[in-house]
């Protein structure tokens, strides 16, 4: 895949993803290959069930991807509202820091949702068909072209009251460190005037410590990286859900990335340097 200048990088590489870290035994990661393919093969059913499930659907879905982040041996804690959603029906942009090939699992633990998600994740071995059969709106980041497409669809479906999820850093951070919010798809937002909500997502291992291994990033491949966590022991995800960016707290898309790029830094305890001075305070 060829770069663009426009498109966003990462220092982070093979360098952030080391370190000494309590692993498990070999028959532990067996069973949770196991256990994890087992739910994979499930989620199948409940995409061909859908038409049956009808209102049922979504708690059926949520409940599919909890069981398998379960299978990979992760745990989930939710800090702030259970919910992205606030008030059923009313559309709203979920936008969280971006670690890792598991950061979309984990919401939709919490709360099934349309994800935001690079075309190339079509191309999963069999998870990329269930991302797909989720309802997912893929971009093609090689096609900068077909950006205001995505974002006047995304507006639309805003709209009609969908949750949609997106990663605006646009790459994978080790966890360690994070990324700028790139501004484009807050617009959709601002057009369908619904709020944003920031979530930060942090990877830690049982005595608190960032885990780093958790992180999916630089040239390596889906495997390398699902390995790397099956063999984690005491992986737990933190996900802290924000309070809402309400609409008109910034008059321009870039305002409005930087408020939630703000409000996910410090939850995270990470430091942002700020493009210009700007009123954070709820207005």
């Amino acid at each position: 895949m060829s770069a663009h200048a426009w498109m966003p990088q990462s220092p982070c590489g093979p360098s952030c993803v080391t370190g000494r870290f309590r692993r498990v035994s070999a028959v532990r990661v067996s069973l949770r290959v196991l256990s994890a393919l087992t739910v994979l093969l499930c989620g199948l059913l409940v995409v061909a069930a859908k038409p049956v499930l009808r209102s049922n659907t979504r708690h059926a879905v949520r409940r599919w991807f909890a069981s398998l982040v379960r299978g990979f041996g992760v745990r989930i804690e939710v800090h702030g509202e259970a919910k992205f959603q606030a008030t059923p029906g009313r559309g709203v942009l979920v936008v969280s820091n971006h670690v890792s090939w598991l950061d979309s699992l984990v919401l939709d633990a919490v709360q099934p949702m349309a994800m935001v998600a690079k075309q190339d994740i079509k191309g999963w071995p069999l998870l990329g068909g269930l991302i797909s059969a989720a309802g997912s709106v893929f971009i093609d980041r090689e096609r900068l072209s077909r950006l205001p497409d995505t974002v006047s669809d995304l507006s639309e479906a805003l709209r009609s009251g969908l949750a949609i999820g997106a990663n605006p850093e646009g790459t994978t951070w080790c966890g360690s460190s994070s990324g700028r919010f790139r501004p484009a798809l807050f617009q959709a937002a601002l057009d369908a005037g619904v709020p944003v909500r920031p979530v930060a997502i942090r990877y830690r291992v049982a005595d608190g410590t960032t885990a780093r291994p958790a992180a999916f990033v630089g040239t390596e491949d889906l495997v390398t990286s699902m390995r790397r966590v099956l063999r984690l022991r005491g992986l737990v995800v933190e996900v802290h859900v924000l309070p809402e960016i309400a609409p008109g707290r910034a008059d321009n898309r870039r305002d409005l990335a930087l408020i939630a790029e703000v409000e996910v830094a410090k939850a995270l305890g990470t430091t942002v340097a700020l493009h210009k001075e700007l009123d954070l305070q709820p207005s």
